[in-house]
């Protein structure tokens, strides 16, 4: 037999290595598609980690003819502290509360009121921001350029979440102190700006900002927030979606798809924490499933996200929640789960609540 020449096996071997390099990069991804994907046994250890299936009951209800609603809770010295946002028929303002033992709260005043003739007139819904998000931290909320800074739902309109809502930024150099937020002067996110999505060209709702170190995304403020949208080809419904800044004033969004989808009805109000090397998402979840209800979601990057397929964390099951249990707050303090929520009963009476890890008894608060 005839030896083949080299440049006559190079011709003959060159189909074959490139076929080789297409079925590498193939292989490569699918890794890079499945890579992100936290198994269902991370997740499961995430859920025994996170469950909390004792219901306290209620810490917060509501004076008559008004609703409380989506705590955030942070640690400042030796006291617990909680904002929280009042609505009286007319809209949200934004107030604060202490306590000593994370179950009885003493409310101190506002931090985000009504004005007159502003973009944020009669909705000012806050949202604490810049939280140590560590799991079983120290819960305290970090400095930025020497302020404390707050992140909220803002609009004209009165009203129920009334009108077109947008993101307002406000900060305060005393976080403890019952004193008004300074605001920045005009929304930071709207979906009337030209770089709307269409996953939130309509409204935006609650959002939540975190201080990444790592800059995970390329940038050190990551704001998660739920928005109403609709495209040609996508049916409306509420979604979570980020946003990105390097100066928590001037902020833009970042990628072009929601990092949490249902496909229907809600997914909203994100609250961001770090078990070991996994970020874990808390948020509620309505209507693309009867009732709502609080779930949870893990990611290694912040950008990909598995959502959790098993048991909600919360749902309705007692007297004072059986209508709706959602919008978590979730820390770990000295062993115990603590997870806050809203609670609303059939008669519409909107109040927080707590569920615990383990038993701690039962609130004596009750509606009206």
């Amino acid at each position: 037999m005839k030896k083949l020449s080299s440049l006559a096996l190079l011709f003959l071997l060159l189909p074959l290595f490139s076929s080789y390099q297409k079925n590498l990069k193939s292989a490569s991804g699918r890794s890079s598609k499945y890579k992100n994907i936290v198994a269902d046994s991370t997740m499961k250890r995430v859920y025994e980690e996170i469950k909390t299936p004792y219901k306290y009951g209620l810490v917060m209800v509501p004076p008559p003819n008004k609703m409380v609603d989506s705590p955030s809770i942070f640690r400042h010295g030796d006291i617990w502290y909680m904002t929280y946002i009042l609505f009286d028929g007319k809209g949200y303002e934004t107030w604060l509360a202490k306590s000593e033992n994370l179950l009885n709260w003493e409310t101190s005043g506002r931090i985000l009121s009504f004005t007159e003739d502003t973009w944020d007139s009669n909705q000012k819904a806050g949202y604490i921001a810049l939280q140590d998000y560590r799991w079983g931290g120290s819960y305290e909320v970090q400095k930025y350029d020497g302020r404390y800074w707050i992140s909220y739902l803002g609009g004209k309109s009165a009203g129920y979440e009334a009108g077109i809502l947008k993101t307002g930024i406000a900060y305060t150099e005393d976080i403890t102190r019952t004193e008004e937020w300074k605001r920045v002067p005009q929304p930071v996110l709207s979906p009337e700006e030209s770089d709307a999505r269409w996953y939130d060209n309509q409204t935006i709702y609650k959002s939540t900002i975190i201080w990444d170190r790592e800059n995970s995304t390329g940038y050190p403020f990551v704001m998660f927030y739920n928005a109403k949208g609709r495209s040609r080809t996508d049916a409306e419904a509420e979604r979570i979606a980020m946003a990105v800044s390097t100066d928590m004033v001037n902020w833009k969004r970042f990628g072009r798809r929601p990092v949490i989808d249902h496909g229907s009805g809600i997914s909203g109000d994100a609250f961001i924490t770090k078990i070991d090397n996994i970020w874990v998402m808390f948020y509620f979840g309505a209507f693309w499933k009867p009732g709502a209800f609080d779930r949870f979601a893990c990611s290694y990057d912040l950008i990909n996200w598995t959502c959790w397929k098993g048991e909600d964390l919360v749902k309705p099951s007692e007297d004072f929640d059986n209508r709706y249990a959602h919008k978590p707050y979730v820390i770990k303090y000295n062993g115990v789960v603590y997870h806050f929520y809203c609670a609303v009963d059939r008669n519409d009476n909107r109040g927080i609540a707590v569920a615990t890890s383990i038993d701690m008894g039962k609130s004596k608060l009750l509606f009206n």
